[in-house]
This record gives C-alpha cells, structure tokens and sequence, in this order.
C-alpha cells in the first residue's frame, strides 16, 4: 500500500468538533466491547459444558457451529476494540502511528472478516438443519464433528479471501470518521465499488438464504409438531435448534441489512461521480458510524440467544412445556 493511500476518504477538519459527540464516544465504544466480550465468553463456557453432555450427532454438529459463531464474535470484538478503544482515549494521529496503512489495513481486514463470517455460519447452520429436518435420510448420517469443525474452517478461509481482497489489489481499506477504524472505500472508484458491491451482496444473500431454509424448516417441523402419527421419539432439540436459529436470524437482518442496503445504495448512487468524488460528504460518514454501530449489537446478542433459548431456560419460564418426539418418526 501507497503511503497515505488509507487517509483523506473523510474530511479531518470538518469532524474535529464533533468527535466528541455520544455517538463517537470513547465510553460508548468501550461499554459495547465489554458487554460483548463478556456475553461471548459466558456464552463459550455455556456451550463447552453442554457439549459435554450430548449424545446427539445432530444436536453436537449444531452446537460446533454455534461455538464457530461466538468464537468469531469474541475474537472479532478483542481485536477491533483493542484498536478502536485505545484511540478513543489517547487520540493518536493515525497517519503518524501508521504512514504506511499496515494497522489500517489489519482493522479494515478485520470488520470485513469478522462482518462477514457471522452471516455465512448463518446461513451454513439454517443449510444443515433444512437437510437435517427435511430430508433426514438424504446422508447416511448426521454430520460427524470433524466435518462441522471443516466446514466452520471453510467459511473462516472464504471470510480470509474476502478480506484480503484490498491488500492484493481489489478496492481499499481506509480510514472512516471519526478516525478510529477503518473499512472498505464508498467512493466511486472502480476497485472500490466492485468490493463493496462484493462484500454487500454476499452479506444480502446470506441473510436471505438463511430466511429461506429457516422458513421452509419452522413450517415442516410445524406440520410434524400437530401430526399425530409422530409420537415415537423425541423431538425436543429440533425444535429448540430452530428458536435459536431464527433468533440469529431476526437479529442479523436488523443488525446488517440497514447496512448492507447503505453501502450498495451509496455506491450506486455515486456511479455517476465517477473519479470525480475523492471526499465522502459527512452526512455519509455519520451514518456509516450508526450503522456500523447497529452491526455491533449483532455481536453482543448473538450469544444472548443461545444462553436464553435454551430448553433448560424455556423449561423454567414455561414448565407446561413437555418433551415432544423426533420428526424421524414421520418417516418409516
């Protein structure tokens, strides 16, 4: 990277005075990444000792991805926040510290890698519990603990690819108002449009894909939940499996779609401007920093809903519910 390449995407001068406003708050960024670490790594601990209990393939493959999914979270918010926080506090000239865009680069990479591995595991866990719930008999069996951890390192591997994308050359990481973090360029280039077009309609399709299997799914296990022919085996964890994935799949489309929709409309709409426009214009800034804000609730909820819907959790708020039996038996 070109020295200074990663600077002057937002206009310094202009956001000086309103740095310090709440929504660039040093206590708000360091509040989020708390409350985040802290939910992801409660929520860990909650996952390894279930882990330990099950004898379920199909439950401990959906719970290796659940586990895939909160490591993502955690790791994502220590890094970003251990650049991101730091700032905030010491107000460091960023150009200074990093003429050379490497820490630019590294935290650029970062959001996108840990933005975009959430809403892939998403759709990869609503994939597996569509063919587990729906063509149950389709595999010889459940999917073994190797293959889901494979499968977790592949959605890792295609997040890496992604993110690397501006360092070999495919549009640009820099530095977003007000100065504490950078992401992907929403400026007219052609490099830069193609990237975050890339990125955006990933994410969209993503999101979209998880709605369509979840949807298919909650119906079939609806219609086996009233089917009195099925009453042989348990069927508990599939329900459960479901709450918590529609769960995470209400709160990705409330946290990202706002700004996966943002970053394709800006990009669109500044086509025209082709290599004239070198400057974002502040009010583009500032929404980024909202909706970006919006996409860190994701983090901090996520684990929420493994911890809260749980059977053991429903049970107490609920103790009508009563165990209910495999939609395996629906087939012969």
């Amino acid at each position: 990277t070109q020295p200074g390449m990663c600077f002057g995407v937002f206009n310094t001068s202009d956001s000086q005075g309103s740095a310090h406003t709440s929504i660039a708050s040093p206590w708000f960024s360091t509040a989020f990444g708390l409350i985040g670490l802290c939910s992801n790594l409660f929520a860990l601990c909650v996952l390894l000792s279930s882990s330990r209990k099950l004898s379920s393939q199909a439950r401990s493959s959906f719970l290796i991805f659940l586990c895939g999914l909160v490591a993502t979270d955690f790791v994502g918010l220590l890094v970003t926040a251990s650049v991101i926080i730091p700032y905030h506090f010491i107000k460091f000239a960023w150009a200074k510290v990093d003429p050379g865009c490497h820490l630019c680069n590294f935290l650029g990479f970062s959001m996108v890698f840990f933005g975009q591995c959430p809403l892939l595991l998403g759709a990869t866990m609503a994939g597996e519990r569509f063919f587990g719930i729906n063509r149950p008999f389709s595999r010889s069996t459940s999917i073994s603990k190797r293959r889901a951890w494979f499968i977790v390192g592949l959605v890792w591997g295609f997040s890496c690819l992604l993110g690397l994308l501006p360092v070999l050359g495919l549009g640009r990481y820099t530095l977003q108002y007000p100065g504490s973090w950078c992401f992907l360029t929403l400026l007219p280039n052609t490099g830069d449009v193609i990237f975050c077009l890339l990125f955006a309609l990933l994410g969209i399709f993503s999101v979209l894909l998880s709605f369509i299997f979840n949807t298919v799914s909650v119906v079939t296990l609806c219609r086996v939940y009233h089917d009195r022919e099925s009453v042989q085996r348990r069927r508990d964890s599939e329900v459960e499996m479901m709450v918590q994935l529609v769960g995470i799949m209400i709160i990705a489309t409330i946290c990202w779609m706002p700004l996966l929709i943002f970053i394709v409309q800006t990009v669109l709409q500044q086509l025209p401007a082709s290599g004239q426009l070198q400057v974002l214009p502040m009010e583009t800034q500032k929404m980024l920093l909202i909706y970006i804000r919006m996409v860190t609730w994701n983090q901090i909820l996520d684990p929420w809903v493994y911890i809260l819907f749980r059977r053991a959790v429903l049970q107490r708020i609920y103790p009508s519910l009563r165990p209910r039996h495999s939609i395996l038996s629906l087939y012969p």
